[in-house]
């Protein structure tokens, strides 16, 4: 079975450093942990650190994580980052402390079911700013404050915004503005505080130290970078952060010179992905079958840690790499049965793997 080793005191150890970092810039946090899938060994790992009191709260898109990050610590603020669905909003205002919202009928069921349990539920309202995700249109942020300002048990504790994640809408400084500029009109029409703009990501951080945040965007949603280490901006590691978290370890289960290309004839009915032609290749060469395949994760989003590996194929539960002559500088065998073949997977991979019942998860 195919391995992913978490390493958690490195993980830990971004939380600090950006602890440290988010404080001096006078900015609050939210860790975002929906990356780990609610692993409990992972979660017990982080929330257990006593990095975690600085952190402004902890995120997560499933409503069964944030169940399990209340199970094992209750004390901790819990945030759940997407409109939350209508229907289950009973346990959005059991599991989840604060929720980011754009439906008024999901924000009215909230206030229902936050009188209900006796509580009152904490909302950041969400803003369309050209992303064409989840959002309030900018138009009608007036009036859906106002209405919002109305529920008994709901209270508004801040405005933000999503960028960079589906079309890929760069988090400039004129937008996070315009951002700044709704916060002050509501203020200035409600004489009601905002305490939280909530418009950056992990896809922003280099842009604070080159000062294009607004001063007034004062929160922060972090999944990617407390965990890879890297910021979706420009795919490379933020700071001093480890991107060494996360290690993906395959099986070899077989070793063969093969030839270079299929014999046959090539219907259309295969299931699998192949890599695009390469030229000069030898007419054999040897290939590694291991033991995973589309069901466990996007080869793409894996990179093998030995630049001479080079992806060949897969299919539902095996791939194949082409490991060349399989030979070391010194001449010496490099793989063979039983083996393994590592990888560094990404931020999307680690989701799928440890999402996977089929991949064994090794928390260090």
């Amino acid at each position: 079975m195919a391995e992913i080793i978490v390493n958690t005191k490195k993980i830990n150890k971004n939380i600090r450093k950006l602890n440290d970092y988010f404080e001096k810039n006078d900015i609050e946090w939210t860790l975002i942990s929906k990356v780990v899938s609610g692993h409990k060994k992972i979660l017990r790992k982080i929330l257990n650190n006593p990095e975690i009191k600085r952190v402004h709260s902890v995120g997560d898109s499933r409503l069964s994580s944030l169940k399990i990050i209340k199970e094992i610590k209750s004390s901790i603020v819990t945030m759940y980052i997407k409109p939350p669905a209508i229907q289950f909003a009973k346990s959005v205002v059991k599991y989840a402390d604060i929720s980011l919202n754009s439906s008024l009928d999901t924000i009215i069921a909230l206030d229902k079911e936050a009188k209900k349990q006796n509580k009152k539920h904490r909302i950041i309202i969400m803003i369309e700013m050209g992303e064409l995700r989840e959002g309030v249109i900018r138009e009608d942020v007036l009036e859906f404050y106002q209405k919002a300002f109305d529920l008994d048990n709901i209270v508004i504790e801040g405005i933000g915004t999503n960028l960079g994640c589906m079309y890929g809408v760069e988090p400039t400084y004129d937008k996070l503005i315009q951002l700044c500029l709704y916060k002050q009109l509501i203020e200035a029409k409600f004489d009601r505080k905002l305490i939280l703009i909530s418009g950056g990501s992990s896809i922003t951080l280099p842009l604070i130290g080159k000062h294009k945040i607004p001063k007034s965007v004062n929160h922060f949603r972090v999944g990617e970078a407390t965990f890879l280490g890297k910021s979706p901006f420009n795919n490379k590691k933020f700071r001093d952060l480890s991107t060494k978290a996360f290690e993906y370890d395959a099986n070899i289960i077989e070793m063969a010179e093969k030839e270079a290309s299929p014999d046959g004839k090539i219907s259309e009915s295969n299931v699998g992905h192949i890599a695009d032609a390469r030229e000069n290749l030898k007419n054999k060469h040897y290939r590694a079958i291991m033991d995973f395949g589309i069901l466990d994760v996007d080869v793409e989003q894996i990179i093998p840690k030995d630049e001479e590996v080079k992806f060949a194929g897969t299919t539902s539960d095996m791939t194949v790499y082409d490991v060349g002559e399989n030979l070391s500088k010194s001449k010496r065998v490099k793989y063979a049965v039983g083996k393994t073949i590592r990888f560094e997977p990404t931020y999307m991979a680690v989701a799928r793997l440890l999402n996977s019942k089929f991949i064994k998860t090794i928390v260090k």
